[in-house]
């Protein structure tokens, strides 16, 4: 949620904002809801002031004249007896219509809010204008370095496991896998052989069961299988070690299931509600309906929803592994088979409160990325970075990045049908200020532990660490052998019993 007093004095701002998101909020409404209301609550605070002041002036007055009436003769009683109705009146005049304020005010707040929790977070100044992903801007990509350099390369093999594993773990001068590759040339170019897609490999090796994945639970539903789901867990589990492990987060289990509080706090209620699944608890006489998360972010955030803080606890630096789910509502026909767009999947997310200051926020961004940087050149899988515009932010997002890995399985099919491979998205990483933070009233307290400082709402920032399985796609397909098996990325390979090939 943004600013009411911000948006009151920069309208401008906001309507700039709407404008280069793409999104139609009726600014002009919304002061003119906003006007309304505070005239409201300023007359009917008027009221409850001049409500306290003739209560304080009756009293007397009111005792004075039942002492006059108790004293009077027949004749003047009557008249004693009117003038004391009256002033008997005068509070139950004012309360009626301090009650019809009320009232109104009731029937408007609805309408206001409403509005107020559509108005996006305006992108960040240096985020380019554009219209939607294909204006999206390429900042970097990186390709795993030659056989000869990849020992002294950063961020490579052994320099980025968790794991006690021992030097067994590094790749030898004939170990498989795709050092050296560079995606502007063909897959076959780069490793001597035409490569398998996801579905092919995970087909021939028996590492998912997508017929009876469908069977049970419809289209984008799979089940993995053996191998398959041991890599998906290696996956995972190396992730989660790597952020609690290395980089310090604090380990959290969230709900999967929320209040809708939960999910309008973290700003994907309104505009988001068409790819959540909802219980309805309440036909069943509960009070709250459920809704089940796309990601774990919702469950880290909600976590101090409504607190107030101590400065000194900033930085919080949460993640979990957790199971994400999404309709998918509005990708018909969209990478509707194989591992890429799926309503289940587990995710390991990251997420980082921290103090009200915009060069920490953007500080906090880039280490962030660079975390999944790590994992993905430890997994030696190619990626690119990509700024997107300011068209393919969401309604919270000051400014978010994709990474994008390298799936060769993907891209434009030639006449003998192989892909010509593309980069697929893998990771998103927003920055958000106090968008959420507003939203779920989070706040610190600034001067440290027991401090008496001004409470100020926090800011935050997320991104994935690793989804899977589609994660598993460049790792299958990037470290497929010519004759038909997988290998095992050497920082997995703790994660599998020492299991170096699959196949």
């Amino acid at each position: 949620m943004i600013d009411l007093r911000d948006l009151r004095e920069n309208p401008d701002k906001y309507r700039r904002g709407c404008e280069l998101k793409g999104m139609r909020v009726d600014i002009d409404h919304l002061l003119e809801l906003d006007a309304q209301r505070r005239t409201l609550a300023t007359e009917q605070e008027n009221l409850r002031a001049q409500q306290r002041t003739i209560e304080k002036e009756l009293g007397p007055q009111i005792g004075k004249l039942a002492g006059q009436i108790k004293k009077a003769a027949e004749g003047e009683r009557a008249s004693l007896e009117a003038e004391l109705d009256a002033l008997k009146a005068r509070p139950a005049a004012l309360k009626e219509k301090i009650h019809a304020l009320e009232t109104r005010l009731a029937l408007l707040d609805p309408d206001l809010q409403a509005i107020l929790l559509t108005v996006p977070l305006p992108p960040d100044a240096d985020v380019p204008v554009g219209k939607g992903s294909e204006d999206n801007i390429e900042i970097r990509r990186w390709h795993p370095p030659a056989l000869v350099a990849r020992h002294s390369a950063p961020g490579i093999a052994r320099e980025c496991t968790v794991s006690n594993a021992g030097s067994e773990n590094r790749p030898t001068q004939d170990e498989d896998g795709p050092w050296g590759f560079d995606t502007n040339k063909s897959y076959e170019a780069n490793r001597g052989f035409r490569p398998k897609t996801h579905l092919e490999l995970v087909r021939d090796l028996g590492l998912a069961d997508f017929e009876r994945g469908v069977k049970m639970a419809g289209t984008r539903s799979y089940v993995l299988t053996g191998d398959g789901f041991l890599l998906h867990n290696a996956v995972l589990r190396y992730a989660f070690d790597f952020m609690t492990l290395k980089q310090g987060f604090k380990a959290m289990s969230v709900p999967v299931l929320v209040r809708e509080d939960c999910m309008v706090g973290t700003g994907f209620f309104p505009a988001g509600r068409e790819q959540a699944y909802h219980i309805e608890e309440s036909r069943r006489g509960e009070t709250n309906d459920l809704f089940l998360t796309g990601t774990g972010e919702v469950g880290l955030m909600g976590l101090h929803q409504g607190e107030i803080l101590d400065e000194a606890q900033l930085p919080l630096k949460y993640t979990t592994v957790s199971t994400c789910f999404r309709r998918e509502a509005g990708a018909a026909g969209k990478d509707t088979a194989g591992l890429y767009r799926i309503h289940q999947f587990d995710k390991v997310e990251q997420v980082v409160i921290c103090r009200a200051d915009e060069a920490e926020s953007r500080a906090w961004h880039k280490k962030m990325i660079g975390y999944v940087e790590e994992i993905l050149q430890s997994l030696a899988l190619p990626y690119r970075l990509l700024q997107c515009c300011t068209g393919d932010l969401g309604v919270k997002n000051a400014d978010m990045i994709d990474v994008e890995s390298w799936m060769p399985g993907r891209g434009e099919v030639s006449k003998d049908g192989v892909p010509s491979g593309a980069f697929g998205e893998t990771h998103s990483a927003s920055r958000l200020y106090d968008y959420q933070c507003r939203r779920l009233n989070m706040r610190y307290r600034e001067g440290g532990a027991g401090g008496k400082g001004a409470t100020v709402f926090c800011h935050s920032l997320n991104n994935t660490v690793a989804a899977s399985p589609r994660l598993l796609i460049p790792i299958l397909e990037m470290w497929q052998n010519a004759d038909g098996t997988v290998t095992v990325p050497p920082v997995l390979r703790p994660y599998m019993g020492g299991k170096s090939r699959i196949g």
